[in-house]
């Protein structure tokens, strides 16, 4: 019995190291778009089809790729949906016809707003 439990419990900690899902890394990929080198078509061959697009002005365009930052247990079955993730990262790549113009690299969590219980807030008059 015992180590049958030994054994369930391993197998468990294991399972959280597989993926389903192939690993962007978005800080990789960002420091290799160079503005006003880079091209549209090198784009999308390097990060693929962006997660979303608007039209900023006639001509001008901006992507947006992003990738949820997991958490070490997120992948876990059953405590994964717990622990959540970290937080997400995010390009933004400014498109003026069919060059790149800009390129940002954003990180986001939730810890980013725990300033907001910590500031001493007053009332403006």
């Amino acid at each position: 019995m015992r180590s049958l439990l030994l054994v369930l419990s391993m197998l468990l900690l294991l399972g959280g190291c597989s993926s389903k899902e192939p690993v962007k890394h978005l800080a990789a990929e960002a420091a290799m778009v160079q503005p006003g080198v880079t091209t549209k078509a090198a784009l999308l061959a390097t990060l693929g089809q962006p997660n979303g697009r608007r039209t900023v002005s006639p001509g001008v365009e901006e992507y947006v790729y992003y990738a949820d930052r997991k958490g070490v247990f997120s992948g876990m079955p059953v405590v994964g949906s717990w622990l959540g993730n970290k937080g997400y990262e995010m390009i933004i790549v400014t498109l003026h016809g069919n060059l790149v113009t800009d390129c940002q690299f954003r990180t986001f969590s939730e810890s980013d707003q725990d300033w907001v219980h910590d500031f001493s807030w007053e009332d403006v008059r």
